[in-house]
Formats: C-alpha cells, structure tokens, sequence
C-alpha cells in the first residue's frame, strides 16, 4: 500500500495545503511532502497524529475497499423470461442497492406484475413501443422517449395494448422486483 498517496489524497478530499496539515500535525512541510512521495515512512505515533488531522484513525485508514462492479454486460443480467409474455432484464445483486433497475419487455396485449401499495418512488422509461401506466383505475398513456415518476403509494402495472413489444427501462427504489 502506497501510504503517502493515500494520504495525499485525503489532505487534498479535505481542502488542506501541506503547510496547514503540516501546522494541524505539528510536522514539517518538507517531511509531509517526502512522505505524500513515498520517499519516507512515518512511524505508527506519527501516523495516527496524520490521520487525526485528517478527521480518520487508523482502523478506517487501512480498512481495505470492496471491489463493486459497476460496469454490466448481457452474461451478468438475470434473465425472467415468462409464459405471460413479460421478460424481465434484472442487474445481480440489485436487492442489495438503494435502487433497482429493470429493462422490461412486455409482448403486445400483455402486463407486468401488479405492483402493490408500498413505500418508495419509481421511474420509468420508454425505450420502444408505447403502454398504459394504469394507477389504481387510472390510465395514461405512455410513447416511446417518454418517461413517468410516480409514487408507489398505489398499485399499479403496465399494460401494452398494442400488436408489437414494448421495452420499458423501470427504476424503482426501494428494490421491488
């Protein structure tokens, strides 16, 4: 591990000069710079005065960060591909996460799921196609390049009226599906 890179870069998250983590760890300019290069190493008292003067301690400084992929391919994608004419394009793990996409395709004169009342916000986007978003006994029609933002405090679903597919990009948070 690259110490002095590491806390180069939290001096700098942190709007510091050398000189003022110099003055705040009551170190010299010139050795806070020798360290930030990796051309010298502090010692564990030293360090902690650092990490102090950085708003951290050691625990968090050496904690090592997790690997997230954040980049999906097709081969990553669980695929719901249903008799009732929905197939439903889920990214793994998305239960995990604050929100969850779906590319959804709903085949002509079919509907998604129902939705049930719940907390929550949810987005959608027409790529292809055009549906009805029906809330509650509500109806709006929804074309292709548009979108829709509802609260999920009724139910709700998609319905494709029409005799060719949709494709539907779904966001809902929290994850739903």
């Amino acid at each position: 591990m690259e110490i002095g890179h590491k806390i180069k870069e939290l001096r700098l998250r942190n709007g510091l000069t050398l000189e003022e983590l110099a003055s705040r760890s009551e170190l010299t300019k010139g050795f806070l710079s020798q360290l930030e290069r990796d051309l010298t190493s502090p010692s564990i008292s030293t360090l902690e005065d650092i990490l102090e003067a950085l708003g951290t301690d050691l625990s968090t400084f050496f904690q090592k960060e997790k690997d997230e992929k954040i980049v999906f391919k097709e081969e990553d994608f669980f695929v719901d591909e249903r008799e009732s004419g929905i197939v439903e394009w889920v990214v793994p793990n998305a239960q995990k996460n604050e929100m969850e996409p779906i590319l959804l395709t709903l085949y002509p004169h079919k509907q998604s799921d129902i939705m049930e009342s719940h907390d929550g916000e949810e987005f959608g986007y027409v790529l292809k196609g055009s549906v009805e978003l029906v809330i509650g006994k509500q109806k709006q029609k929804v074309k292709a390049k548009e979108t829709f933002y509802i609260s999920s405090g009724k139910s709700h679903y998609l319905y494709n009226p029409n005799n060719t597919e949709a494709k539907i990009l779904w966001i809902s948070t929290p994850p739903q599906f």
